[in-house]
């Protein structure tokens, strides 16, 4: 059976087209608008995967989408909402100000500087007007509960006006590529438990999803077992780890949908311990295994914190307190069920640092991150228990599942540019001297990685020898980061470079947690080790990508490190490339020193390679 999947149309449109389980095609609307997390019915994506598939439209059995019609989903809306209400009436945090002021007592003297801020105590001031408007509209019990009642009505308003907007696009969209097959809506956080599991090759798992909202739920838990899943528990939307996130996201000046990793990477140069009671004390975890949060949509609780505390502080709280009701609710669960694995999907845990704390959960012997974790890639999920066969089958090797493209539309794109280029006999040890020397290195090679991150088919390589990379090679892109740049590693020299990877070494494949760094890859790659002394890595393995896995296995030859950084070949802002045409705009406005597309490569022609 052939099945179009739809992630839901509000932000990162995504087509899916899966066969028997099997994932034939699956990449973002972004990558062809080269709009970031587009929105809308995901037409060019739909045109690539008939045509990378060689289908047409009448081919498709069944077009499933992750949301409910819309009437459903404002009734369930609704619901949540009227409960949210009844559990603000009686749940009663401890008045906050004895505990702010133990928390000021508590800030640190900082002096050592933080890349991206002006001072390392840095404060999100707004003026005396505006922070005495959040310290009441936040944190005074008798206005904070009008501003939350509002905000949640308003909210729900516009989240009824979007359901009904996206399903007429739906419709009309499918209408429109003459695409006839039977539409099959579904609630939401099953396309999250499904492609968990299902891409997991795990026999019995915990099933743990965790977003903003989804359904009438910002999260379930649910037990896979023999390829089915069954729910056991819904997180009621709005007391949401994704809605918690977001805040403080905003609050810190970021943008909630695009920007949640830099507060990540913020929070380690921070002392949790400074606001972490006072982020706990809102949260309500007398019963064992839910979760309930005080005023979750009140974004002026975490602006009056912002205001008032260092930004490092404030993202280290946020931070920890997610870690420990996330690791709570996952140990409850294990305990309840007897499971051994757990498998998590939901923009939630995209929090690389949350995933290697529940890795870390007594208990856990493996733990795998559907590696397109958030709404992108709902309807892979659902695509695949709409196509699946039975049983349980192995775990996703890879997802290079995007497009592909020919030498001669790479020879195309060159000469538009007016570049001459070369074929290297020997192109992964060329590649490899390049980087030994210094240079920095876009490779666009074979089909596009599915899903946030760049694994190596559309990646910026470069030495990880000296921190400050991160610097100046931020700089040469147009970004500002606070993280490292993630690295990625042989499969063979793993256990040289990370501590604890046992059980978590294929989610590492994909970029989806942490590890604590080993002295080893402290010394060898330090531009991939963040202050905190973890790293994001990528484990490459020869099966999975040759040519890959060949540069990284002749930079060791000439290094001694079988690490290199691995960075998305984007420029600031916007999407990963997919085309050669987007590689070589991206390679020339990004000064990036060489460029290797499919089997060719070209030296930038303004680029002095090894200089900052």
């Amino acid at each position: 059976m052939i099945v179009l999947g739809i992630s839901p149309l509000d932000k990162d449109a995504t087509a899916s087209l899966v066969e028997d389980g099997r994932v034939l095609f699956a990449a973002g609307e972004e990558r062809f608008t080269r709009a970031k997390q587009q929105s809308g019915f995901p037409e060019r994506a739909i045109v690539a995967a008939l045509e990378a598939a060689n289908l047409d439209a009448t081919r498709i059995e069944r077009v499933v989408y992750p949301f409910l019609e819309a009437e459903r989903e404002g009734a369930l809306i609704q619901r949540a909402i009227a409960d949210e209400r009844e559990f603000r009436a009686r749940f009663r945090p401890p008045p906050l100000g004895a505990l702010l002021a133990a928390a000021e007592r508590r800030v640190p003297s900082r002096t050592r500087p933080i890349q991206g801020l002006a001072t390392p105590d840095q404060r999100m001031r707004k003026g005396w007007a505006k922070e005495l408007f959040y310290d009441f509209a936040g944190a005074r019990s008798l206005v904070s509960r009008t501003v939350t009642d509002r905000r949640s009505g308003d909210w729900a308003r516009r989240a009824l006006e979007e359901h009904l907007h996206w399903q007429r696009d739906l419709e009309e969209g499918l209408v429109r590529l003459g695409i006839r097959a039977p539409l099959e809506r579904s609630e939401h956080h099953l396309s999250h438990a499904a492609n968990a599991y299902l891409a997991s090759g795990f026999e019995r798992a915990l099933v743990v999803t965790l977003d903003g909202y989804g359904s009438g739920l910002a999260g379930s838990i649910g037990l896979g077992e023999g390829g089915r899943v069954e729910r056991l528990h819904g997180f009621r939307f709005p007391h949401s780890l994704g809605s918690f996130y977001e805040m403080v996201t905003s609050s810190l000046g970021f943008r909630p949908d695009r920007h949640a990793g830099k507060i990540v990477g913020l929070a380690a140069w921070g002392d949790p311990n400074v606001l972490l009671d006072v982020v706990l004390s809102r949260c309500d975890r007398s019963t064992p295994g839910d979760l309930r949060l005080f005023e979750n949509l009140n974004v002026y609780f975490s602006r009056h914190l912002a205001a008032r505390f260092p930004m490092v502080d404030v993202a280290a709280a946020y931070q920890r307190a997610l870690e420990v009701l996330a690791c709570e609710l996952v140990e409850f669960w294990l305990h309840r069920t007897g499971a051994k694995h757990v498998v998590l999907s939901g923009g939630v845990t995209a929090n690389v640092k949350m995933n290697q704390r529940i890795h870390e959960v007594e208990g856990v012997e493996g733990i795998f991150i559907y590696p397109n974790m958030g709404d992108g890639g709902c309807g892979t999920g659902l695509a695949m228990h709409a196509s699946w066969s039975g049983g349980v089958r192995e775990s996703i090797r890879d997802v290079y599942w995007g497009p592909d493209f020919s030498e001669s539309e790479a020879l195309d794109a060159l000469r538009a540019e007016g570049l001459s280029c070369e074929r290297p006999a020997e192109l992964p040890r060329f590649l490899a001297e390049k980087i030994h020397a210094g240079w920095v290195i876009a490779r666009c090679a074979g089909r596009m990685e599915y899903g946030p991150r760049a694994l190596g088919n559309r990646s910026i390589l470069y030495h990880g020898r000296k921190p400050e990379v991160n610097q100046w090679l931020n700089k040469r892109l147009g970004r500002t980061e606070f993280m490292p740049f993630a690295p990625v590693t042989l499969w063979e020299a793993r256990h040289r470079c990370y501590h604890g990877l046992a059980g978590g070494e294929h989610a590492a494949e994909f970029m989806t947690l942490t590890f604590d760094c080993t002295d080893f890859m402290k010394a060898h790659c330090p531009a991939a080790v963040h202050v905190d002394g973890t790293a994001r890595p990528q484990l490459i393995r020869r099966e999975v990508n040759p040519e890959y896995h060949a540069i990284l296995a002749e930079y060791e030859k000439l290094s001694g490190s079988p690490s290199l950084i691995n960075t998305s070949f984007n420029m600031h802002e916007e999407p990963i490339v997919c085309s050669p045409q987007d590689a070589v705009r991206a390679f020339l406005d990004g000064r990036i020193d060489g460029l290797a597309l499919g089997p060719f490569f070209v030296a930038h022609p303004r680029t002095r390679p090894g200089e900052e």
